[in-house]
């Protein structure tokens, strides 16, 4: 599942993720709400996140909830997000929950991602990065590493599928080239993605506990 504010979010802040995923598991689902667009943003996005997931089984939901105002929409972007929690659940098992961060100081994201958890209460919630003018960048401590192959790639979509984003300065393959770099440093590799995650539950099987001995 993944949730994005605006038509790309997503790709910005998980972009590499889903090739690795679309790599890893052909054939499994993606489910993904959208909840601010205009007709041609919408149709940014289809064409993006069919490049970002190729391979995935994508069911796409976008709405047309003002930019900028979804606190004054609070009814609107829960009954949205619950309606796609639904869904999925009832198409299967939802494994990970992508959305943005409860750091992040754009109201419209933040909003998303302090609803997920609400919705989604038993699964694995990773709150993906957007940098922006606000300066809100911190400390994740989730990193997934991300072949420099990947990472070009996900810059080259996002430059492809986005020609309305050109004029604005956040949006160049440096900037998704340099957060990247940056977190792979802190993760020894080239390039890599990093999650904000507030709860993970740990199984470990007894089997394993008998074969290893006591730890």
């Amino acid at each position: 599942m993944a949730l994005g504010a605006h038509c790309d979010d997503i790709e910005i802040g998980a972009g590499g993720l889903l090739l690795q995923l679309a790599e890893a598991w052909p054939g499994a689902r993606l489910h993904a709400l959208v909840l601010c667009s205009t007709s041609e943003r919408e149709a940014e996005t289809t064409a993006s996140l069919k490049s970002f997931s190729a391979g995935l089984d994508l069911e796409l939901t976008v709405l047309d909830l003002p930019d900028g105002r979804l606190p004054a929409h609070w009814d609107a972007v829960k009954q949205a997000v619950e309606d796609t929690g639904v869904r999925a659940r009832e198409a299967g098992d939802v494994r990970v929950v992508l959305t943005p961060c409860r750091g992040d100081l754009h109201q419209d994201h933040r909003l998303v991602a302090e609803l997920a958890p609400t919705v989604f209460r038993r699964h694995l919630v990773l709150g993906y990065e957007i940098a922006k003018w606000d300066g809100d960048l911190g400390r994740p401590a989730v990193h997934l590493p991300v072949r420099p192959e990947l990472a070009q790639r996900k810059a080259e979509l996002l430059i492809e599928h986005y020609p309305s984003q050109h004029d604005h300065d956040w949006f160049d393959r440096e900037a998704f080239l340099g957060l990247m770099r940056v977190r792979g440093i802190e993760c020894h590799t080239r390039y890599a993605e990093a999650f904000y995650c507030d709860k993970i539950t740990l199984g470990v099987s007894a089997p394993a506990l008998h074969e290893r001995g006591s730890s």
